[in-house]
């Protein structure tokens, strides 16, 4: 069974999607990956989507956001307790143990606020593309040879 993608028949008719056929590629190396914490991913309109992360237990001062170049990285991590913190769990369901979730943009996608609320994360984000990137209609300028005065006497 084959478990990678190959994208070299599309190689033959595009340029400048090097970038997506890796994301393709590493995503079917994800398969074994730990699902913590859960988390949707919702479209909240044309350009703008939202992340929400379920971190229940965690403060917003124990969760780091960080955003670089088409990457959205979510850290967290729990204070150590106190050692006068004795309590002894008989089951303990919530868990507290650290997380890093990362999340690949698309080109021009921003991270616009975060709200933490009921022990939800709320990431919004939003496609800004450029005036310069958008579709623009080019004009087609033809070789048209105006009339010569001695054409418009003849005429």
């Amino acid at each position: 069974m084959r478990t990678t993608f190959d994208p070299t028949p599309f190689w033959r008719s595009t340029v400048g999607f090097d970038r997506l056929f890796d994301l393709m590629n590493e995503s079917s190396r994800w398969s074994g990956e730990v699902a913590y914490p859960h988390y949707n991913i919702e479209k909240a309109g044309e350009d703008h989507y939202r992340i929400s992360l379920a971190l229940a237990g965690f403060k917003p001062e124990e969760i780091t956001i960080t955003t670089e170049h088409n990457g959205l990285t979510v850290e967290g991590s729990k204070a150590e307790r106190a050692a006068s913190d004795q309590t002894e769990y008989l089951y303990q369901g919530i868990s507290a143990r650290p997380f890093r979730r990362v999340f690949s943009l698309a080109d021009y996608v921003q991270v616009k606020s975060a709200t933490f609320e009921d022990g939800l994360l709320k990431i919004d984000l939003v496609r800004e593309v450029p005036e310069a990137m958008k579709p623009r209609r080019i004009a087609i300028n033809g070789n048209v040879s105006k009339p010569t005065i001695d054409q418009k006497k003849a005429a």
